[in-house]
């Protein structure tokens, strides 16, 4: 059986939110826009889900608007907000997921302006920095995610939005990591908007949500029929959103005992990892997403490395999961600093509530294994070429 070290790319399906899904699969499926008996059951059932997710994110009802996933969340946001500003700047990180980055550069090339605050070498924004760029003035939108997808560093959002608010500009904040592993309260975040996706939470794919405050100035990107209060038309993915509202409740209640469990399997094989030879770990001196940890072992590559792991039914990521196979170097690790020939080794372990000490132990015995046997003569770039020949 596979162990499965992935759990920032994406969860498994929760039995419990399978089950509330399924009548929706299958028996009942009517449009949730509709107004005869099954258009109304099914979008009561929307509400409900809406009523859940809000309750799990400290957030009103009608701040809920579904989306088909994080990434439209970003893009709804960056694209939405900014482009009632026209020019006004952007103020992004360095460290952003691509949704957000490459959403800022496509308003960048109709003309707005794109500033990336700095961050230190353990990946904590620069909050001197940011208030710099936001005394510029004409700010439209500074976009700093919660805790990010690599190196699991949980950001101050509560001091940035403090920042943003001063200056005049909307704030928004990719949550998507946070709210399953470390948790997120849209309100007392003081965020304008911010990010959720199903799929991180043990919920089912193709269905998240933008948390929007009632003040904020937003325009659609998507058109043709006025769902979601005119910020995201099509037919409503009943089943997914049901699924995304029962993961958010069993999550509220299971949450805490959740995050104690990775906590004490990240601790146990960061005190492993820490006795190996070679090995570097990334923004151990920042606060963290319990089940996040991301290191380097010295004269490897990190997609060989990932591949030799997957020989052993071990599932690790080598960063990103939307950025996998472009062989380049971590951009979130080049902008802490991290030499390139480190950052090109980068692994990223991604804990889950079902892992156990078991696996730990296995994955570090693996590791020690295989670092043992190779890692001395390795550079980077020679185990990618013995795995693919």
């Amino acid at each position: 059986m596979t162990i499965y070290f992935d759990h920032n790319a994406t969860t498994p399906l929760h039995p419990e939110v399978f089950e509330a899904m399924r009548p929706w699969l299958t028996e009942r499926h009517a449009n949730a826009s509709s107004l005869h008996r099954g258009g109304r059951e099914a979008r009561a059932a929307v509400d409900h889900a809406r009523a859940q997710v809000a309750a799990l994110a400290g957030a009103q009802p009608d701040q809920v608007v579904f989306t088909g996933g994080g990434t439209e969340a970003d893009n709804l946001a960056v694209q939405g907000i900014a482009g009632l500003r026209g020019d006004a700047a952007l103020v992004i990180s360095p460290i952003e997921h691509p949704a957000v980055t490459e959403a800022a550069e496509a308003r960048a090339a109709r003309g707005a302006r794109l500033e990336r605050v700095a961050v230190d070498g353990e990946g904590r924004v620069d909050l001197v920095d940011l208030e710099r760029r936001l005394a510029a003035g004409d700010v439209a939108l500074v976009s700093i995610m919660a805790a990010n997808n690599e190196t699991g560093v949980i950001q101050d959002v509560a001091a940035i939005a403090r920042l943003a608010r001063a200056a005049g500009a909307w704030f928004h904040t990719d949550a998507v990591q946070a709210i399953g592993k470390h948790g997120f309260d849209f309100a007392a975040s003081g965020a304008h908007a911010a990010s959720l996706s199903s799929h991180k939470i043990q919920g089912p794919k193709g269905v998240g949500a933008l948390l929007v405050d009632k003040q904020l100035d937003i325009d659609a990107v998507t058109r043709g029929g006025g769902h979601e209060q005119g910020l995201r038309s099509g037919s409503y993915n009943v089943a997914g959103i049901v699924g995304f509202g029962a993961a958010a409740e069993r999550l509220a209640a299971a949450r805490d005992a959740e995050i104690a469990h990775m906590r004490a399997l990240r601790d146990e094989l960061e005190l492993g990892l820490d006795a190996l030879s070679g090995i570097t770990r990334f923004s151990s001196g920042a606060e963290r997403l319990a089940n996040t940890c991301q290191f380097a072992v010295a004269g490897y590559d990190g997609e060989g490395l990932l591949m030799l792991l997957d020989r052993e039914d071990i599932a690790v990521s080598s960063g990103s999961a939307c950025a996998a196979g472009s062989g380049e170097p971590s951009p979130v690790l080049l902008a802490m600093g991290v030499d390139p020939a480190v950052a090109q080794g980068a692994i990223r372990v991604s804990l889950g509530p079902d892992n156990s000490r078991e696996e730990i132990q296995h994955f570090l015995l693996v590791l020690g294994r295989l670092a043992g046997g190779i890692g001395g003569a390795a550079m980077p770039g020679s185990i990618s070429a013995s795995v693919l020949g």
